[in-house]
This record gives structure tokens, C-alpha cells and sequence, in this order.
């Protein structure tokens, strides 16, 4: 007896053992969690995606036993047409520009074999390069956010709400956004958003199209007819749908969400709805229900129990001519705009001159002493069209970080930022500062990192602060820009370049203490731009080119 309970014993320590030893080598695989990196990134996931995602991960990197293994580890799997398959059938995994970019990897790593320079381990010690790479721009650059940094929180046939994760958990650097929420959404023609109220003030900015937005408000409907370049503010619990008015052509709007209960996070609560979207009174007991509306279970059933089509549906055009007839408050008489604070309405920020023009761009902006509703939100909204093959002046902003999303076209930007240091860059290569050269460098004063990346439809670059930078268009296109500026109130814009900028503006004594060298010699380089704030990008000739419409490129 003493015997077998300790044949008992030993097993269960046995089994103890391989269970922890199992949990360890999870935690520890850098690839098991890369992948499951990929899955929280990934846009398009929804929360059951996002979890089979991360099964598969666990699932495709977990310990088999001996048999199993040609089936599932590449290492040992000794045909190479057999590893890239099962390589890419790994990276099915993934979404958008992360599927294709493990895609790529997979093939070069193939192709490497073919030509002898490398097999087996390959796949695994090449695949961690590749991340390690991806994660150390990441860390170099946290200011910028691509397709895969988007998540799909609502989805059906008709279009998509397309959520950017937090910015606070893209980098610390960026915690004075951590209240703050990117929402676009993107809806086909003639289609119907669910009624919901959300518990955080929204910002409207219509990118692309035309819609009908309404409001329940305390006592009255009020609806608005809205079009490209039109702002709306709605406040946090105020039952709101959505039409897409245009029979052809696909809605975009990009919304600032600011929540009011739980910092960075917030939710939709959808009163109307069935299945899909799950109505809030599905939560209810019957006889609560029962009690509340005066009617019979079945009834209420064939009310909460019907719609399953989704959080965006497909509307008649009777239907739709019909919402577009009734509105009540959207319309306004000359001379008080449409987009007057006191109605709350929204504010036509292309039909209002530009702040700044020229052959090479144009500037719109409205803050809260044109749009009332702003200044609760304390944010300044702009939009600038740069020329194709221009550039707009470097400046910085004095008090307010520039949340800044393209809508159309393409180019790139560049930045200067004292966080992101260079130092960062000599680790890569194994490279190490003494105590003397970190002394000298904090008696020097900070060093400046350049931050580039390339701009294209949907990509979002945040601009600290303080933070001088400069946005460059392409020559195949103009490239436009919707920007929230948060904490707007009281900043101010200064100009680096061109007429105006703030270097004229020193006198003279100030320019040579501050340059080491002649005033002359200064005002040669400072003040030879004799534009504002757009100019021809670098390698233009400095002539004058005919500036395209908002809503073309060329």
C-alpha cells in the first residue's frame, strides 16, 4: 500500500511538473507571443476573432509529441516546399498588412534555401529577426498608426465601425491622448445606422460623401443634412442614427471620442436592435418588461428577438427619402448659418474662407470662438489640401498635440522629437555609452531625433506639443489631412519658415547671440522664403502650379 501511494505521489509530481513547464515555455516563446501580438493588433478582428486568432497562436506553437512534429513544426519538416506552405498557411492568421507582410517573409526564406543559403532553423531565426526589427521601429516611431493598428468593433454586410486601439498603449509617450478614441466609420450607399447612444461627446468630421445625422434630445428630433467637410459635435448619451443619403457613393466619418465614464474606454448601448445588434432590453427580466411597456411576453419577443442584420442595414429609397423629409432643426435662414453654437448644428468648415491659400496648398480650421461646441472638448479641427509635389511650412504648436488622419493621397512627413533619441539606435549595433559621453551629452543639452514615415488613405500620425514638423505631398497627388487638435484652447502655431516665422520676428542682437554668426547672415536663410505657409517640396522648381480641387486629385 505505502508503495503504490508513492507510485501515486511520483505521478502526480510528474504531472505538476509538465503542466508548469508547459505554462513556462508559453510565456517564454518570443514567437508565441509575437503572434499573439499580431491577433490584439490586427485589424479587422472582432473579439471572436481576435481569440480564435490567438488559439490558433497557442495552438500552432505548443509542444507535440515526437509523431506530430513533421506535421507542425517547420524546423523539422526537411522538404522546403512543405515548410513554405506551412509558413503561409501560419500567416493566415493574420489581417491586411501583416498577412501579407509574413507572406513575404515566408517566400524569401524559401528562396534562401532554394539557393543553399539556409534550411530548417531558417524559418524560426530569421522569423525572430523580422520581429525583433518590426518591434524596434515600432519603439522608434510610436507616433505613427497603419491599417493593422485598427480593430472592427461593429460589422456587417453594409459597412464597419473600425476602432484605433488606445493610443496610451501604443507608447507612454503619448498618455496625454489616453482620453481620446478614434472611430471611422464607413457605410455603403443608402444604408441605415442602428439608433445608440454612447457614453462619451463625439466629434463628426464627414470625410467622403453625404448623410443625415439625427438626435433624440430631451423633448424634440433634430436632424441634419451633413457633406464632405462638415463638423458635428454630439453629445455623450444622446440617442443618434445615421443615413446614407447618396445612392452610389460610400460614407466616411471620422470621429474624436472623448469618454465620460471610464478614461479611454467606452460603450454603445443600442436601445433598438434583436439579436444583432443585441438590444439592452434583452437584459431585462420579462416582468420587468411586461411591467414596464404593459404588454404581453410574446409581444415583446417579436419585438427584441427580430432584428439580426446587423449594427448597419440596407434602406429603401422611399425609406431614406422619407428620414431626409423630416428634418427639424437642420435647416437654417440667411444670414445665421447652419452652424450656429446656439443650435448646436453642424459647421461647414469648406463653405468658410480659407485660413490660408496659395498656388502650393490651402488651409481650413475652425476652433471654439467660431464652433461653440468645441470649446467643451477644448479642440481646434483643420484640414489642409497640399498641391501635389509641395509641402507645407515646418511649425510646432505651442500648447496642442495634432491627432492627423489622411483621406486622400499620399506623401510622407517628418518630425523632430527629443523622446525617441538616437541612442536607441547605437544599441542595435551593440554599441555603448560611457558615463563621460552620457555627462557631456546632458551638459549639450537634448539631442533631436528625425521621426519619418510615409503618409497614405488611413494613416494616422500623432504631432506632440512643441514638436516641429513638416508634411510633404507627393507628385502624383494632392494629399489632404483631417486633424484634432486637443488641448487647442489658448495655443498658438509658429510658423519655422516663410513669411512670418517667428526667427524674423527676434531682433537683431538676439539672432547673433542665438546663431553665433552675422544677423545678415541669418536673415539670408530665414527670410529668402517669400511664401506662407506652403511652398514648393523639395526638388520643385520654385514656379507656380494650378492647385487642385478638395475633392479631386490629379
Amino acid at each position: 500500500m505505502a508503495f503504490k501511494t508513492k507510485i501515486y505521489f511520483l505521478l502526480l509530481v510528474l504531472c505538476v511538473y509538465s503542466v508548469c513547464a508547459l505554462a513556462t515555455s508559453s510565456k517564454k516563446d518570443p514567437q508565441l507571443q509575437a503572434c499573439k501580438r499580431e491577433c490584439e493588433v490586427s485589424r479587422g478582428h472582432d473579439e471572436k476573432q481576435r481569440r480564435e486568432c490567438i488559439s490558433r497562436c497557442e495552438d500552432y506553437y505548443k509542444p507535440r509529441d515526437p509523431k506530430e512534429r513533421d506535421e507542425w513544426n517547420i524546423e523539422t519538416e526537411t522538404d522546403p516546399e512543405k515548410r513554405l506552405q506551412q509558413c503561409q498557411t501560419h500567416c493566415e492568421s493574420f489581417r491586411g498588412q501583416e498577412r501579407e507582410r509574413c507572406r513575404s517573409r515566408c517566400q524569401e526564406r524559401y528562396e534562401k534555401e532554394q539557393q543553399g543559403q539556409g534550411r530548417g532553423d531558417s524559418y524560426r531565426s530569421e522569423e525572430q529577426e523580422q520581429e525583433q526589427e518590426q518591434e524596434r521601429e515600432r519603439d522608434q516611431n510610436p507616433y505613427v498608426f497603419e491599417e493593422e493598428h485598427f480593430q472592427t468593433r461593429s460589422r456587417s454586410e453594409h459597412g464597419k465601425f473600425d476602432v484605433l486601439q488606445r493610443f496610451n498603449k501604443r507608447s507612454k509617450l503619448l498618455r496625454g491622448l489616453e482620453n481620446y478614441r478614434l472611430v471611422v466609420l464607413e457605410a455603403n450607399p443608402q444604408t441605415f445606422v442602428i439608433p445608440a447612444h454612447v457614453d462619451a461627446d463625439r466629434l463628426l468630421f464627414v470625410a467622403k460623401g453625404r448623410a443625415t445625422v439625427t438626435q433624440i434630445l430631451e423633448n424634440k428630433r433634430e436632424s441634419h443634412s451633413l457633406e464632405c467637410g462638415d463638423i458635428l459635435r454630439i453629445r455623450s448619451g444622446v440617442p443618434t442614427y445615421i443615413i446614407n443619403t447618396h445612392e452610389n457613393e460610400k460614407l466616411y466619418i471620422i470621429k474624436l471620442y472623448r469618454p465620460v465614464n471610464i478614461p479611454d474606454e467606452y460603450e454603445v448601448f443600442f436601445g433598438a436592435g434583436g439579436r444583432n445588434p443585441q438590444s439592452f432590453f434583452n437584459a431585462f427580466s420579462s416582468e420587468i418588461l411586461e411591467a414596464a411597456f404593459k404588454t404581453d411576453r410574446s409581444s415583446l419577443e417579436r419585438i427584441f428577438k427580430q432584428q439580426s442584420d446587423g449594427v448597419i442595414v440596407k434602406a429603401s429609397k422611399q425609406q431614406i427619402e422619407s428620414m431626409s423629409q423630416h428634418e427639424e432643426g437642420g435647416s437654417s435662414m440667411w444670414p445665421f448659418p447652419a452652424g450656429e453654437a446656439s443650435r448646436g448644428g453642424p459647421f461647414r468648415l469648406f463653405k468658410q474662407k480659407a485660413t490660408e491659400s496659395n498656388d502650393y496648398g490651402e488651409l481650413f480650421e475652425v476652433d471654439s470662438s467660431e464652433y461653440r461646441p468645441l470649446r467643451d472638448l477644448d479642440v481646434q479641427v483643420s484640414f489642409a489640401n497640399i498641391t501635389k509635389g509641395s509641402m507645407s511650412a515646418p511649425f510646432f504648436n505651442s500648447k496642442a498635440t495634432k491627432i492627423a488622419v489622411v483621406i486622400r493621397g499620399n506623401g510622407y512627413f517628418e518630425m523632430a522629437c527629443p523622446h525617441v533619441s538616437s541612442s536607441s539606435r547605437e544599441q542595435q549595433h551593440g554599441e555603448r555609452e560611457t558615463s563621460s559621453r552620457s555627462t557631456r551629452a546632458e551638459e549639450e543639452g537634448p539631442r533631436y531625433h528625425k521621426i519619418r514615415s510615409k503618409l497614405e488613405v488611413g494613416t494616422v500620425f500623432i504631432v506632440p506639443a512643441g514638436h516641429p514638423v513638416a508634411t510633404v505631398a507627393s507628385r502624383s497627388s494632392n494629399l489632404q489631412v483631417v486633424c484634432f487638435e486637443v488641448n487647442a484652447e489658448g495655443n498658438i502655431r509658429y510658423p519655422l519658415a516663410g513669411k512670418g516665422n517667428m526667427i524674423q520676428l527676434m531682433e537683431k542682437e538676439a539672432k547673433e547671440l542665438a546663431f553665433n554668426t552675422k544677423a545678415q547672415d541669418v536673415d539670408q536663410v530665414f527670410g529668402k522664403q517669400d511664401l506662407k505657409w506652403f511652398f514648393p517640396g523639395p526638388g520643385q522648381q520654385q514656379q507656380r502650379h494650378h492647385r487642385g480641387g478638395r475633392g479631386t486629385e490629379e
